[in-house]
C-alpha cells in the first residue's frame, strides 16, 4: 500500500472509530434510560465480563496477525499463511467454546450463591463470548489487509444500532425492560455482526490469497502471540478491574453510575489513539535507522500534543459533564465528582503520551508486560482496599492510582532502556 493509501486507511479508522464513540455513548445512554439504574449496572458488568474474555480467549493471534500475514506474503509463503488464516480462525472458535462451556458449567455449579438478576444474563454472556471473539480475530486479521472498513464497522457501527434496535424491539416481544434483555440483545447483535462479518472476510480472502496448500507452525505462532497475549491481557484486565470489583461489593446502581462517568471522559482515549495512529510507524523506522535526534525530537512532539489536547479536552468537559451524566436518566448526576477523580488519572497518564508504544516499537514488550501487570495489580489491590470504604470514588481513585503507576513506570523504562525522557515537563523543547 502507498503512503497515501496508508494516510486514507488511518484517517477513516479515525473518523469511524469517533462515531463509534458517540453511538456507544447514545447506546448506553439509551439502554440505562430504558433498563433503570440497577438493572443497567447489572447488564454493565455482565457485559463487561464478555469484554475480558472476547479480549482475552484469542490468546494474541489477533494481534500476531499484523505480523505474520505481512511476512508470509512478502517471503511467498503462502502455504504458511493459508495454514495461518485456517487455523487461527479454527482455533479461537474453539478455545472460546470451551471457555464459554466452562463458564455454564461454573454458573450452574454456583448458581444458588448467585443473585437470580444475574444469572440469565450471565449465561447468556457465556453464549456471547466465541463469536465476541471471532470478531477480535477477523478485525485483526482485516486490518492487516487494510480493509478498514470491514474491520471496523461491524464491531463498531452496526452491533451497538443493532443491540439499540433490538432492545426497542423487545416490548413486541412481551420481554421486560431489564439486564437479561439487554445482555439477550448484546448477544443477538454480537452474532449476527460476527457472523456477517467472518463471511465476507472468508469472501475477500478467496479473492485476494490464492488457493494451494497448507503448512502449520503451532510453535512459532505462539511464540510470539503469547507476549503479545500478555501485553494486552494485562492492559485488558487494567480496564476492567473496577468495574467488576465494585459489583461485587456495592449494588448494581452505584455500578452504573460510576460506568457513566468513565464513559462520559472516553472520548479523552482518541487523543491518545490519533496520536498513536500518526507516530507508531514513524518510531520503527527511526529506531531501525538508529535516528537518536529524530526520535527525541518525535517523542517530544507527540508528548506535548497528547498531553495538552487531553487538558484541553478535559475543559471542555469537566463543565458539562452534570449535564452530560443526566442524559443518562435520574441519579446519575451523582456521578459528577467521580469524573474529576478519574481526570487526574488521565492527565498523569497523558503526560508521558505514547511511549508504550515507543518501547513495543523498540522491541520491549517484555518489559512493557511488566508494567502493565504492576499497573493492574495496583488497580486490583487499590480496588480491594478502597472501595468497601470510598465506594464508588474508591473504585475511581484506584484506575488514577493505577494510571499514575503505569505513567511512572513507562517514563523510567524509556530513560534507562532507551535515554529518553518520556514526559512533558522534562522532555527538552525541539530545536527548530
Amino acid at each position: 500500500m502507498t503512503a497515501a493509501g496508508a494516510g486514507r486507511a488511518a484517517a477513516t479508522a479515525l473518523l469511524i472509530r469517533i462515531a463509534s464513540a458517540i453511538l456507544a455513548y447514545a447506546t448506553q445512554v439509551i439502554l440505562a434510560r430504558w433498563m433503570g439504574r440497577s438493572d443497567f449496572g447489572i447488564y454493565v458488568y455482565v457485559w463487561t465480563w464478555t469484554l475480558v474474555f472476547g479480549d482475552l480467549v484469542h490468546f494474541g493471534l489477533a494481534y500476531s496477525a499484523q505480523r505474520f500475514i505481512p511476512e508470509y506474503t512478502q517471503n511467498g509463503r503462502l502455504d504458511l499463511l493459508r495454514g495461518f488464516l485456517r487455523s487461527s480462525r479454527w482455533f479461537v472458535a474453539l478455545a472460546g467454546t470451551g471457555i464459554a462451556a466452562f463458564g455454564v458449567s461454573g454458573l450452574w455449579a454456583f448458581q444458588p450463591r448467585i443473585d437470580p438478576a444475574e444469572l440469565l444474563p450471565l449465561y447468556l454472556a457465556c453464549a456471547t463470548v466465541p463469536l465476541y471473539a471471532l470478531g477480535n480475530l477477523s478485525d485483526g486479521i482485516a486490518r492487516t489487509y487494510n480493509w478498514v472498513n470491514l474491520a471496523l464497522l461491524p464491531p463498531y457501527i452496526l452491533r451497538p444500532a443493532l443491540i439499540v434496535a433490538l432492545a426497542i424491539m423487545a416490548p413486541l416481544f412481551g420481554l421486560a425492560a431489564d439486564a437479561a434483555s439487554g445482555m439477550g440483545a448484546a448477544m443477538i447483535a454480537t452474532w449476527a455482526t460476527a457472523i456477517v462479518q467472518l463471511r465476507l472476510l472468508h469472501r475477500q480472502l478467496a479473492r485476494t490469497v490464492e488457493p494451494g496448500p497448507r503448512s502449520y507452525d503451532p510453535k512459532g505462532w505462539a511464540s510470539v502471540s503469547f507476549p503479545i497475549f500478555l501485553v494486552f491481557g494485562f492492559y485488558t484486565l487494567f480496564n476492567y478491574t473496577d468495574v467488576i470489583v465494585l459489583q461485587f461489593l456495592r449494588p448494581s446502581a452505584e455500578v452504573a453510575t460510576y460506568f457513566a462517568a468513565v464513559k462520559t471522559l472516553a472520548p479523552i482515549a482518541f487523543i491518545n489513539f490519533s496520536v498513536v495512529a500518526a507516530v507508531a510507524h514513524r518510531f520503527a523506522e527511526h529506531h531501525v535507522a538508529g535516528a537518536d535526534d529524530d526520535q527525541r525530537r518525535l517523542l517530544a512532539q507527540s508528548i506535548r500534543a497528547t498531553f495538552w489536547l487531553s487538558v484541553a479536552a478535559l475543559a471542555g468537559l469537566l463543565p458539562l459533564g452534570w449535564l452530560m451524566l443526566r442524559l443518562f436518566g435520574p441519579g446519575f448526576e451523582e456521578g459528577y465528582p467521580l469524573l474529576f477523580v478519574l481526570a487526574l488519572g488521565l492527565i498523569a497518564r497523558a503526560s508521558v503520551g505514547p511511549a508504550e508504544r515507543l518501547l513495543n516499537m523498540a522491541g520491549e514488550q517484555r518489559r512493557c508486560t511488566v508494567i502493565y501487570a504492576c499497573a493492574f495489580a495496583t488497580n486490583l489491590i487499590a480496588c480491594i482496599a478502597l472501595i468497601p470504604h470510598l465506594h464508588m470514588y474508591g473504585a475511581a481513585a484506584a484506575v488514577s492510582l493505577g494510571q499514575v503507576v503505569e505513567a511512572t513506570l513507562l517514563y523510567l523504562t524509556v530513560r534507562r532502556r532507551l535515554g529518553l525522557h518520556a514526559f512533558v515537563f522534562f522532555t527538552p523543547k525541539p530545536a527548530p
